[in-house]
């Protein structure tokens, strides 16, 4: 099994979603079990196949690739297991944390359908390439995590008292998740306090598109809070732009904070609501531009735009948001975007395991190569940790003059709107003759 375009994972989105669902793509377990325990070197050597043939950095990573196959492929594997932790131990050679083989049990955890039920707390988690420490990318709005106050940038030591020193993320994942209404605690590290957060899991029904028709001194104004970029976010986005353009609104604020990614075809879909030309996303792989996405003319509106990001805007939101500035589409308030530039292939092996491939990493319209360094807001404001706590004791306030990034979006947007207007009455007043 082969995830086609549609289904290419951007940064730490589902990767680390704290959740169990066996989406239609299917694990095949028993005629696998048999396959590894024939021959677990076939599974060593598929895997090996995958990366010669696909990874993004032809080098890999200044290894010898063909020396690393004649190593772990001459070598005796009594169990499935320790074929496994051959797997395993042959990726870290890459030193790449994208890049990672997912036994049956994690593959299916991979195998999330992001438009339904997820069973879990609600985080997204990434691993620190330098430091290896475990990093919120974000929380879910209206999870477990989001309510209790666990914040994007939070740093996970413990899990119910075990360090997650030395811990990957699908390690950390499967201690994080369970069934529905039992509990786990999380210690986090914020700063210099370390907090702990005793958490109960839940059922978690995702609708990443919510929206609100808002009065501002200019007239209406559409906001919306854009949450993930999952299977169903295209449809609920063209339909919230279409019931606020109804409603005749003068200007947009899309909030795409704490947003940590998803499907780079859903982001690509979203730009063409608000793009009518020019280029979304350059894909870029090790033989060079491999792809290169473009607005159809098919937008849905062209009114003044403000994008709110912040340091949880990853992957996915850094297309659209990059693809929004580069085209003078949109203002981007907000702080500094988390700098996800790589896109993974998830692939099934034979014998129901898994494996994320880094395939690519993308470029904005301009050739912004954005990994690491993030994408810079046009207008910068910080929210200190008094506002943000605020904010997340009473989640109303978000996306209200409460909210000061908002409150700032919205004094730009109505400049914007304000400007459009008297160069359209310039535009009318009849030039003498």
């Amino acid at each position: 099994m082969v995830i086609t375009k549609r289904g290419l994972v951007l940064g730490a989105t589902a990767v680390a979603v704290t959740a169990v669902v066996v989406t239609g793509a299917g694990v095949h377990m028993s005629g696998g079990q048999a396959f590894l325990q024939e021959s677990p070197k076939e599974l060593i050597d598929e895997v090996w196949q995958l990366i010669d043939r696909n990874y993004v950095d032809a080098t890999f990573n200044q290894v010898d690739w063909r020396a690393v196959r004649q190593d772990y492929l001459g070598r005796s594997y009594g169990t499935r297991e320790e074929a496994y932790d051959a797997v395993r131990d042959m990726l870290e050679q890459l030193e790449d944390p994208y890049t990672r083989f997912m036994d049956p049990e994690e593959f299916r955890n991979m195998q999330i359908d992001t438009s339904g039920e997820l069973t879990g707390v609600g985080i997204q988690l990434a691993q620190d390439e330098e430091t290896d420490e475990l990093i919120v990318v974000s929380p879910i709005e209206d999870t477990p995590a989001f309510e209790a106050g666990i914040l994007a940038q939070d740093v996970i030591v413990q899990i119910d008292g075990q360090s997650t020193e030395g811990m990957d993320v699908n390690q950390a994942v499967n201690l994080i998740r369970g069934p529905a209404g039992s509990e786990v605690t999380l210690t986090i590290r914020r700063g210099e306090e370390q907090l702990e957060f005793p958490l109960q899991r839940a059922q978690i029904e995702l609708h990443p598109v919510r929206y609100s028709y808002q009065e501002g001194s200019t007239g209406g104004v559409g906001y919306i809070r854009l949450t993930q970029f999952s299977a169903n976010a295209a449809e609920e986005m063209q339909a919230a732009i279409q019931d606020l353009e109804s409603q005749n609104v003068t200007g947009y604020i899309l909030d795409l904070r704490s947003n940590p990614g998803g499907l780079l075809y859903s982001s690509i879909d979203i730009a063409r609501m608000w793009l009518d030309g020019g280029v979304i996303v350059s894909t870029v792989d090790r033989q060079g531009i491999s792809d290169q996405e473009s607005a159809n003319g098919q937008a849905l509106t062209d009114k003044p735009l403000v994008v709110l990001v912040d340091g949880g805007s990853a992957s996915a939101s850094e297309i659209l948001s990059g693809a929004l500035q580069d085209n003078d589409r949109a203002v981007l308030v907000g702080t500094q975007t988390f700098g996800k530039g790589l896109v993974q292939s998830v692939r099934g092996l034979g014998d129901g395991s898994g494996i994320a491939v880094t395939v690519a990493k993308y470029l904005t319209p301009s050739g912004r190569d954005i990994n690491h360094a993030g994408i810079a807001p046009d207008v910068e404001i910080e929210l200190t940790e008094e506002q943000q706590e605020q904010l997340l004791d009473d989640r109303t306030q978000i996306g209200t003059t409460a909210d000061p990034q908002y409150a700032r979006a919205l004094q730009v947007l109505n400049d914007r709107i304000t400007a459009e207007r008297q160069n359209q009455r310039a535009e009318t007043v009849p030039q003498p003759q």
